[in-house]
Protein backbone atom coordinates (compact mmCIF):
# COMPACT_ATOMS: atom_id res chain seq x y z
CA UNK A 1 0.00 0.00 0.00
CA UNK A 2 1.33 3.46 -0.88
CA UNK A 3 0.51 5.39 2.27
CA UNK A 4 2.19 8.64 3.22
CA UNK A 5 3.56 8.43 6.76
CA UNK A 6 4.11 11.37 9.11
CA UNK A 7 7.81 11.68 8.19
CA UNK A 8 6.98 11.90 4.47
CA UNK A 9 4.26 14.47 5.12
CA UNK A 10 6.59 16.59 7.24
CA UNK A 11 9.32 16.50 4.60
CA UNK A 12 6.87 17.48 1.84
CA UNK A 13 5.64 20.38 3.99
CA UNK A 14 9.15 21.69 4.71
CA UNK A 15 11.34 20.88 1.70
CA UNK A 16 10.93 21.98 -1.93
CA UNK A 17 9.60 19.07 -4.03
CA UNK A 18 10.91 18.49 -7.55
CA UNK A 19 8.38 17.18 -10.07
CA UNK A 20 9.17 15.25 -13.23
CA UNK A 21 7.08 14.31 -16.24
CA UNK A 22 8.05 12.98 -19.65
CA UNK A 23 7.68 14.83 -22.92
CA UNK A 24 6.50 12.81 -25.91
CA UNK A 25 9.52 10.89 -27.15
CA UNK A 26 10.76 10.12 -23.64
CA UNK A 27 12.55 13.40 -22.87
CA UNK A 28 12.43 14.23 -19.14
CA UNK A 29 10.84 17.47 -17.96
CA UNK A 30 11.76 18.43 -14.39
CA UNK A 31 11.36 21.41 -12.11
CA UNK A 32 10.51 22.63 -8.62
CA UNK A 33 6.86 22.68 -7.63
CA UNK A 34 6.40 24.88 -4.57
CA UNK A 35 2.64 24.27 -4.41
CA UNK A 36 3.04 20.49 -4.19
CA UNK A 37 1.65 19.13 -0.94
CA UNK A 38 -0.25 16.28 0.67
CA UNK A 39 -3.92 15.94 -0.31
CA UNK A 40 -4.65 12.79 1.66
CA UNK A 41 -2.76 9.69 2.83
CA UNK A 42 -2.48 8.30 -0.72
CA UNK A 43 -2.54 11.43 -2.86
CA UNK A 44 -0.45 14.52 -3.52
CA UNK A 45 -1.78 17.74 -5.08
CA UNK A 46 -0.28 20.76 -6.80
CA UNK A 47 -1.57 23.96 -8.34
CA UNK A 48 -0.99 24.13 -12.08
CA UNK A 49 -0.43 27.82 -12.65
CA UNK A 50 1.27 28.12 -16.04
CA UNK A 51 -0.60 25.63 -18.20
CA UNK A 52 2.73 24.87 -19.90
CA UNK A 53 4.83 21.81 -20.61
CA UNK A 54 3.99 19.87 -17.44
CA UNK A 55 0.26 20.18 -18.13
CA UNK A 56 0.76 19.12 -21.75
CA UNK A 57 2.81 16.11 -20.66
CA UNK A 58 0.04 15.04 -18.28
CA UNK A 59 -2.55 15.44 -21.02
CA UNK A 60 -0.32 13.31 -23.27
CA UNK A 61 -0.38 10.50 -20.68
CA UNK A 62 2.81 11.06 -18.67
CA UNK A 63 3.01 9.69 -15.18
CA UNK A 64 4.64 11.86 -12.51
CA UNK A 65 7.68 11.39 -10.31
CA UNK A 66 8.25 13.64 -7.31
CA UNK A 67 11.49 13.81 -5.35
CA UNK A 68 11.77 15.53 -2.01
CA UNK A 69 15.11 15.62 -0.18
CA UNK A 70 16.33 16.82 3.17
CA UNK A 71 19.96 17.47 2.29
CA UNK A 72 21.10 18.00 5.89
CA UNK A 73 19.59 14.68 7.01
CA UNK A 74 20.67 12.84 3.82
CA UNK A 75 17.12 11.58 3.58
CA UNK A 76 14.33 11.78 1.06
CA UNK A 77 11.62 10.08 -0.95
CA UNK A 78 10.61 9.50 -4.55
CA UNK A 79 6.89 9.23 -5.22
CA UNK A 80 5.55 7.82 -8.49
CA UNK A 81 1.96 8.21 -9.53
CA UNK A 82 -0.77 8.84 -12.00
CA UNK A 83 -1.93 12.45 -12.39
CA UNK A 84 -5.52 13.61 -12.69
CA UNK A 85 -6.44 17.18 -13.72
CA UNK A 86 -9.29 19.08 -12.05
CA UNK A 87 -10.86 22.42 -12.94
CA UNK A 88 -13.36 24.80 -11.35
CA UNK A 89 -16.25 23.34 -9.39
CA UNK A 90 -14.39 20.35 -7.96
CA UNK A 91 -13.11 19.74 -4.41
CA UNK A 92 -9.53 19.42 -5.66
CA UNK A 93 -9.73 22.78 -7.43
CA UNK A 94 -11.31 24.37 -4.35
CA UNK A 95 -8.32 23.06 -2.37
CA UNK A 96 -5.98 24.67 -4.90
CA UNK A 97 -7.83 28.00 -4.71
CA UNK A 98 -7.62 28.03 -0.90
CA UNK A 99 -3.93 27.12 -0.98
CA UNK A 100 -3.22 29.93 -3.45
CA UNK A 101 -5.14 32.48 -1.38
CA UNK A 102 -3.39 31.42 1.84
CA UNK A 103 0.08 31.54 0.27
CA UNK A 104 -0.01 34.70 -1.82
CA UNK A 105 -0.18 32.85 -5.12
CA UNK A 106 -2.24 33.64 -8.18
CA UNK A 107 -5.39 31.71 -9.01
CA UNK A 108 -4.44 28.33 -10.51
CA UNK A 109 -5.55 27.23 -13.94
CA UNK A 110 -6.03 23.67 -12.65
CA UNK A 111 -5.44 21.43 -9.66
CA UNK A 112 -3.56 18.19 -10.28
CA UNK A 113 -3.89 15.19 -8.02
CA UNK A 114 -1.12 12.58 -8.04
CA UNK A 115 -2.50 9.17 -7.11
CA UNK A 116 0.48 7.40 -5.58
CA UNK A 117 1.46 4.04 -7.07
CA UNK A 118 4.97 3.55 -5.63
CA UNK A 119 7.16 5.17 -2.97
CA UNK A 120 10.94 4.78 -2.71
CA UNK A 121 13.45 5.94 -0.14
CA UNK A 122 16.19 8.31 -1.20
CA UNK A 123 17.98 7.96 2.14
CA UNK A 124 21.73 7.82 1.81
CA UNK A 125 23.27 4.41 2.45
CA UNK A 126 22.40 0.78 1.93
CA UNK A 127 18.63 1.43 1.60
CA UNK A 128 19.00 4.09 -1.09
CA UNK A 129 16.41 3.55 -3.83
CA UNK A 130 14.57 0.84 -1.90
CA UNK A 131 10.85 0.53 -2.63
CA UNK A 132 8.79 1.10 0.50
Amino acid sequence: MNILNDQMKAMLAKQLPILATVIAGGIPNIGPKRSLRVYDDQTLIFNENTGGQTLQNIRDGSKIAVAVIDREALDGYRFLGKPEIFSEGTPAYDNALAFAANNGMKQPKFAVLIHLEEIFTLRSGADAGKKL
